[in-house]
């Protein structure tokens, strides 16, 4: 009897080993699903989604010619201002230019002077034989021939003065291309991007080598900073401009930021059948920075 009820104990807590080693096992399990979800959304949320900071004004400064750089005014982080010079690139022939323009343009106010004084002669000339010619004190030929002159002197007087209007025009030209060397900031923002330095050759246009740069920095528009979201195209009714909303980055996940939808962009994109959301801050900071990650939460109309 003994024996028996001894087996009988045994076998039943064989049966029940596997259960129990399996216990732990489920539980880790569902320790690690736990830990793959995404975080909860927040309070009053119709809609979470993921995006990037983006600035809406941005560009990368390159002069209107191609040149040698021989000045770099900017390191990244600087603050610039609007028309604030950035760079200079060589201007030694641009001088050159200018100052023939200025000669050309003193050459021509010159003649125009010189053709002005016969002019004035040739005139006084006419006016003197016309009163004699009527008055038949000379002769006909005489008269045809001060008219002659004073007819000349009229069409030199305007020719001259179209000369001194096409030397003014390349002093213009010298003087664009001489400020054609000095690139500008368009805008006031902050330097992410140093790109030249003295000594290399700028273009706007594509170098074609790699020995040619494009542009001499890149500037942002700090004030421009918004969020881009994609939005799957089966929830995006639930967005609407105005809306508000919350934006949280990931450098900073515990801070939630006002922010409120600018924008839907009207088309989707079908490969990822999504559409573009712009989310715009409703408070400016400096520790938001252009292309970080970030989650935007958009209120619910109860919440918002």
């Amino acid at each position: 009897m003994a024996a028996g009820l001894w087996w009988t104990m045994a076998r039943s807590n064989t049966k029940s080993l596997p259960a129990q080693a399996a216990a732990p096992a489920a539980n880790g399990n569902a320790i690690s699903s736990q830990s793959a979800l995404p975080p909860p959304p927040a309070s009053g949320s119709a809609l979470d989604a993921s995006g990037y900071v983006v600035a809406r004004r941005q560009a990368t400064v390159s002069a209107k010619t191609t040149g040698r750089v021989t000045e770099v005014l900017i390191e990244e982080g600087q603050q610039v201002q609007q028309d604030e010079i950035i760079a200079r690139l060589d201007d030694t022939n641009t001088r050159a230019a200018l100052a023939q323009a200025e000669a050309q343009l003193a050459q021509a106010r010159a003649s125009l002077e010189a053709s002005k004084v016969a002019l004035d002669d040739a005139r006084r000339i006419y006016t003197r034989n016309e009163q004699q010619h009527a008055a038949a004190l000379i002769s006909a030929q005489d008269f045809d021939n001060a008219r002659a002159i004073f007819n000349a002197a009229q069409s030199d007087f305007s020719v001259r003065q179209k000369a001194v209007d096409v030397a003014r025009a390349g002093l213009t030209l010298a003087q664009r291309a001489q400020e054609d060397t000095i690139v500008r900031a368009p805008f006031a923002g902050i330097v992410t991007v140093k790109a030249a330095q003295p000594g290399e050759i700028v273009s706007p246009i594509s170098g074609g080598g790699g020995f040619t740069r494009t542009g001499i920095g890149t500037i942002v528009d700090m004030a421009s900073l918004e969020v881009e979201v994609d939005v799957n195209e089966n929830f995006i009714h639930r967005v609407r401009p105005g809306q508000k909303a919350t934006i949280r980055l990931n450098a900073y996940p515990e801070w939630e930021i006002p922010a409120e939808v600018i924008a839907v962009i009207p088309t989707a994109d079908r490969a990822k059948a999504t559409v573009k959301v712009r989310v715009g801050f409703k408070q400016r900071d400096e520790r938001v920075l252009p292309e970080m990650g970030a989650r935007v939460s958009f209120m619910s109309e109860a919440t918002s």
